[in-house]
């Protein structure tokens, strides 16, 4: 089996993800897609069991099928790390080997700084069936573990590969924690909120709600702290007015038939 040169496109400064002796095409193009998901295209397979190309990895690559087409063939691992500088290994159980063993994230931190420095690196999975053998593993630096199950620690393949890239991309993107999607409005501003507190208050004065009158002033901040922690929106405020006029008119069509 001949090396395939991977394509000269292929992004840089980023991990390469080899595939060791993977089983299933099916696989193979699954894990292509998780890579894609999140911006990587560096895919090498270690002797596949099924050859290569490989039909089914295309039709469940989906729209990823470039990785594959692109994908580095390699007939022995040794082979497809020549060039990598460090070297992670995934695997799901205790190996009785010494190295580092760290999480998907502290992985793809590092993985970044050592891409930063100039070096470059290799993340390996193993075959679905049993996963790295301890002779994949010796020549990593570190292992990737992940804290699953213990009574059902086996991941799928491309879920392994997803986790991993979704840490890589994590680890690089500036896209906030949270935020708050408004739908085609805008945060009401303190004097909106203000002006809406200010009508309930005077509505519910009316009602007699305010009671006792000894309780009148705190019942009022109560609800003036109320307004201040629901972070409103425009909409929000024109609706809360439109439900308070409606009870009244309610109120007062009530009054008018008795």
């Amino acid at each position: 089996m001949s090396e395939i040169t991977p394509s000269p496109t292929a992004r840089p400064g980023q991990p390469a993800f080899v595939l060791v002796r993977p089983q299933m095409g099916e696989n193979i193009g699954a894990a292509a897609r998780a890579m894609w998901n999140f911006g990587l295209d560096r895919m090498r397979v270690v002797a596949p069991r099924d050859g290569w190309p490989n039909e089914r990895a295309v039709a469940l690559a989906s729209g990823a099928g470039r990785l594959l087409d692109d994908a580095g063939l390699f007939e022995d691992l040794p082979a497809a790390l020549h060039d990598c500088t460090y070297v992670f290994a995934t695997t799901a159980r205790d190996r009785g080997l010494t190295k580092p063993v760290v999480t998907p994230e502290r992985a793809m931190e590092q993985a970044r700084e050592i891409i930063a420095a100039g070096g470059k690196v290799g993340v390996l999975f193993g075959p679905e069936r049993a996963g790295l053998e301890n002779a994949d593993i010796a020549p990593a630096n570190a292992i990737i573990s992940v804290d699953v199950n213990p009574a059902f620690p086996s991941l799928n393949l491309a879920q392994c590969v997803l986790l991993c890239a979704y840490e890589w991309q994590r680890q690089g993107s500036s896209v906030p924690a949270e935020v708050m999607a408004l739908a085609k409005t805008d945060f009401a501003s303190t004097l909106e909120v203000e002006k809406l507190g200010a009508h309930y208050e005077e509505r519910l004065e009316e009602a007699g709600f305010f009671w006792p009158p000894a309780k009148a002033e705190s019942m009022k901040l109560t609800l003036r702290n109320l307004w201040g922690r629901l972070n409103l929106t425009r909409a929000d405020v024109q609706t809360l007015h439109g439900v308070m006029r409606q009870m009244v008119r309610w109120a007062e069509g009530r009054r008018k038939d008795l």
